[in-house]
């Protein structure tokens, strides 16, 4: 068994030792906590290397450097080996924009699980990223309403992006107040990110609504979308939900979920942009498509 495993599994196995052991380490680095805080608006998640030098939390850093590869999850239906994917969300979550592999990631992952009950260790384990994913998802209206059995009925209003905001060859529709956040956000972005502004196809939107007999009969045909079985009832029926340009990996199309494509994504500042950002104006991410977001200023 690699030192990671052991590292992470023994937190749940002797929990009430690795409890009092972890606090200890927690309450020693807690008055070093102003490090963790970033001023301005949006820090790019996740992307700060050097962060923590030597600290109580380097042995956690190098089990979150073998786990973000490694550490088997099954978080949306899909058996994935590793976290790396999901690294500035959980960054974001735990306010930290130092990269997954430091002692200051670490440090400040071990603060949010303190906040949430759970052993303050500071690295990856299943029980937090858990309580990552139920955070994630809680934030979700559509997830809230599919889970009391209602499918939502489609828009009655919807207006049409230009070709510049999304594709020449259809017509990609949002509901109105959608299509105004998204155009103040992106705006944004290509203020506050030169990569953006210099690609005039980042944040574009390939998909808005989707028509459900549509959606029907491509699932029909063609009885999985990337490999996933394609949602009965999607978020993209509400005319709330947008996938936006990214960026992607060699040979894949912007919205494969290949674990290639979506590590690919998870790494652009387009995504980071909008993971640190995105809530300013109203949008919240399906972690596992990174480029799957949904406007929540309205009801689905």
């Amino acid at each position: 068994m690699s030192g990671a495993n052991r590292f992470i599994r023994s937190a749940s196995r002797k929990r009430g030792l690795g409890l009092l052991s972890a606090v200890a380490v927690f309450a020693a680095t807690v008055a070093s906590a102003a490090t963790l805080d970033f001023p301005g608006v949006g820090p790019m998640f996740g992307a700060e290397t050097g962060c923590g030098g030597e600290s109580p939390y380097a042995p956690a850093a190098a089990v979150n450097a073998v786990s973000q590869t490694t550490l088997p999850l099954q978080p949306f239906g899909r058996p994935e080996l590793g976290w790396a994917v999901y690294a500035p969300a959980i960054a974001r979550e735990a306010g930290t924009a130092c990269a997954a592999d430091t002692p200051g990631f670490a440090a400040a992952l071990a603060r949010w699980q303190f906040a949430h009950g759970l052993t303050p260790h500071g690295a990856v384990d299943l029980a937090t990223f858990e309580a990552m994913k139920a955070t994630w998802q809680a934030r979700r209206p559509f997830v809230a309403v599919r889970a009391k059995g209602i499918c939502p009925d489609p828009p009655t209003v919807l207006v049409g992006l230009t070709p510049a905001e999304s594709r020449a060859d259809k017509v990609v529709q949002l509901r109105p107040g959608a299509l105004d956040a998204l155009r103040r956000m992106v705006a944004a972005a290509r203020i506050e990110v030169p990569e953006i502004a210099a690609n005039p196809d980042l944040l574009t939107a390939f998909s808005g609504y989707r028509d459900p007999a549509d959606d029907a009969a491509r699932c029909a045909a063609e009885q999985n979308c990337q490999g996933l079985v394609r949602a009965e009832c999607s978020a993209h029926r509400t005319g709330l939900a947008v996938d936006l340009i990214l960026g992607s990996a060699p040979g894949l199309l912007a919205d494969s979920s290949d674990d290639a494509n979506r590590l690919y994504q998870s790494r652009t500042p387009a995504y980071r942009w909008l993971v640190a950002n995105a809530a300013r104006f109203g949008f919240v991410n399906y972690v596992f498509e990174p480029w799957h977001w949904e406007w929540t200023g309205e009801a689905p």
